[in-house]
C-alpha cells in the first residue's frame, strides 16, 4: 500500500504503543506457567500475533480482548509446524522454547525473516542435548529436545535475543545451566528479560552480562502482568514533535530498561525543546543542532534519529552502524538510499551513519518493507517542501499498525 503524507504540522495528546518485544516475552512467560496469567495493554502488532500463534500450537489457550489478553499455559503440544511470521525475535524466543518439548518440531517464518542466519540457534541448542539442525544456516529449522540444560558458549556481538530465548527456557531443563556469552550487545534487552522472568518466579544469576547461571527445574507462575509503553514506537512520535509539532506524548515510563530509551539524549544533545514530567512528554518544534551519539546498544533508533539529524544544523554522526545489516533490511543502506531522495545526505563511514541536515524535500520513497523505514519517512515527511510517497507502507503493521492513524488524530495528512 501507498501512502502519502503531506507537511503537517501536528499538534495534541497522543499515547505512545505498547512494546512488541515485552508483549512477546509475556505472552512466551504465560505459556510456560501452569495456569492462567493476564497481560494487560497488550500489542496487537503482527510479531505479536505470530507469538499469539506459536503459543497455540505450544498448547497454550489464549482469549485476545481490548486492551487484555488471557493465556493458559502448560498445555500439551498441538502443532509441529511453528510460523514466526517475520519476527526475528520470535524465531530466537521460542526455538529455545520449542525445545522444551520431547518432539520434533520446524520454525519456519516468512519474508524477510528468511534470509537472516539462523546457525546460532542450532550451535547453542546443540550444545544443549537438542538436536536443531537448519537448512544452509536458513529457515526452516528442525528441533528435537527435550533441552537438558548443562553448559553453552554463545556470540552476542550481533543480537541479544537469542540470549533471552535461553534465558526462558534453561529454567525448566532437567539440569541446571550456565552461558557464556562473548561481546553482548543490547544488555538492556536482557535487564527486560530478566525482569519478566522475575515477575514470573523465575530466578537468574547474573554475573556481568558474561555467565548467566540457571537453576533447572524451576516453575513459571500465573500472574497478571502489565506491559509497558514503547520507546521505539514513541521515539517517533517525540521526533515527529521536534520536526513539526507540539505535542504531549503519554504512557513512556523514564526508568524503563528499553534501549530506545536513549531518544531522549539525543533530543537533549540536540537542543530540542523537551519538558518531562510524571506520565507524559511534552516536546515541540525548535531550531536543532546536529549531535553525536553512540546507537550500538540500541539499533532500532537509527530511523527515528536520522529522521531527527535530517532537520538539525551541522552533520550528525551516528554509531553502530555494523548492527543495522540483519534487520528487516539493510537499514543502514536503506536509510542513506530513501533519505538521499529527500535531498538528505547520509553516508556510511565505517561504523558510522553521517547525517548532514538541510531541507527535506518531497519524493518517492519506498520502506524496503521494513517498518521502521516507513515511520522515519513518514515522520521527516512532517516538515518536508513538498508531499513524501511512502511504497508498502502497510509494513508499520508489524510493530505499530495504528501509527497513521495516530498521526491523523494529531493532525497530520495522511493519505492512501
Amino acid at each position: 500500500m501507498e501512502r502519502s503524507v503531506e507537511p503537517s504540522f501536528i499538534r495534541g495528546e497522543v499515547k505512545a504503543p505498547p512494546s512488541k518485544s515485552m508483549t512477546q516475552r509475556a505472552i512466551a512467560a504465560a505459556l510456560l506457567a501452569d495456569g492462567q496469567s493476564l497481560i494487560l495493554n497488550p500489542s496487537y502488532c503482527d510479531d505479536s500475533l505470530a507469538a499469539m500463534s506459536i503459543a497455540v500450537s505450544l498448547g497454550a489457550r489464549v482469549e485476545p480482548e481490548a486492551g487484555r489478553m488471557k493465556i493458559t499455559g502448560s498445555g500439551e503440544l498441538k502443532e509441529k509446524k511453528l510460523n514466526c511470521g517475520e519476527s526475528g525475535l520470535a524465531i530466537r524466543l521460542f526455538s529455545p522454547v520449542a525445545a522444551l518439548y520431547d518432539e520434533e518440531i520446524m520454525m519456519t517464518g516468512a519474508g524477510s525473516l528468511k534470509k537472516r542466519p539462523m546457525h546460532m540457534i542450532c550451535d547453542a541448542l546443540n550444545q544443549l542435548g537438542v538436536k536443531c539442525s537448519s537448512s544452509d544456516g536458513f529457515l526452516p529449522l528442525t528441533i528435537r529436545g527435550p533441552i537438558k540444560g548443562g553448559a553453552c558458549e554463545i556470540d552476542g556481538s550481533l543480537s541479544s535475543q537469542l540470549l533471552t530465548g535461553l534465558l526462558m527456557s534453561l529454567p525448566l531443563a532437567d539440569n541446571d545451566s550456565v552461558i557464556r556469552v562473548n561481546n553482548l550487545k543490547s544488555r538492556p534487552y536482557i535487564d527486560m528479560t530478566l525482569g519478566v522472568l522475575r515477575d514470573f518466579g523465575i530466578n537468574i544469576i547474573n554475573k556481568n552480562y558474561t555467565i548467566f547461571e540457571v537453576p533447572g527445574h524451576q516453575k513459571y507462575l500465573p500472574m497478571t502482568y502489565e506491559v509497558e509503553s514503547d520507546w521505539s514506537g514513541g521515539s517517533f512520535l517525540l521526533a515527529a514533535g521536534a520536526i513539526n509539532g507540539n505535542l504531549r506524548i503519554t504512557g513512556l515510563h523514564t526508568d524503563s530498561f528499553q534501549s530506545d530509551i536513549g531518544i531522549l539524549k539525543a533530543l537533549g544533545m540536540a537542543g530540542a525543546n523537551l519538558i518531562i514530567s510524571k506520565g507524559s512528554i511534552e516536546i515541540s518544534k525548535s531550531y536543532m543542532k546536529a549531535f553525536e551519539i553512540d546507537a550500538t546498544e540500541s539499533p532500532d533508533l537509527f530511523p527515528p534519529l536520522v529522521a531527527l539529524a535530517s532537520y538539525c544544523n551541522g552533520i550528525t554522526r551516528i554509531k553502530g552502524a555494523s548492527r543495522l545489516v540483519h534487520k528487516e533490511s539493510d537499514r543502514a543502506s536503506a536509510l542513506s538510499e530513501e533519505f538521499g531522495k529527500m535531498n538528505i545526505k547520509v553516508e556510511i563511514i565505517g561504523d558510522h551513519l553521517l547525517v548532514t541536515g538541510g531541507k527535506v524535500k518531497g519524493a518517492k520513497v519506498n520502506s524496503h518493507d521494513d517498518h521502521r523505514i516507513a515511520m522515519a519517512e513518514a515522520v521527516a515527511a512532517l516538515g518536508a517542501s513538498d508531499t513524501v510517497f511512502i511504497k508498502d507502507s502497510h509494513c508499520i503493521a508489524k510493530s505499530y499498525p495504528g501509527f497513521f492513524d495516530d498521526l491523523r488524530k494529531i493532525g497530520a495528512m495522511v493519505h492512501e
